[in-house]
């Protein structure tokens, strides 16, 4: 996948660079030919092919989550559970 985005990124370039050099190029439009044909086609690209893997990882990342909480709750350990304990704070009475 990515020697096919640099190869498209090198032809890119050279657009760009044909695009400078030649007697009615400008090196301002060089710079647009590169951002518009290069830069930015491969930057979508690489972001829609890289969503199955962005969605395997956050799956993975969920499920190592689930497991550690299953692990925490099955310790014995106090308040393992994420419960918070009965008299965490003492109550404000009024004057009398």
């Amino acid at each position: 996948m990515y020697i096919v985005a640099v190869a498209w990124l090198y032809v890119a370039l050279m657009m760009a660079v044909a695009e400078a050099t030649n007697s009615n190029g400008t090196v301002l439009g060089a710079i647009v030919t590169f951002v518009f044909y290069g830069l930015a086609p491969v930057a979508l690209l690489m972001y829609i092919m890289g969503t199955p893997a962005r969605k395997k990882a956050m799956r993975a990342r969920e499920q190592a989550e689930r497991e550690a909480a299953q692990a925490a709750a099955a310790s014995g350990q106090p308040d393992a559970g994420g419960e918070a304990a009965a008299d965490a704070v003492t109550p404000v009475r009024k004057e009398p």
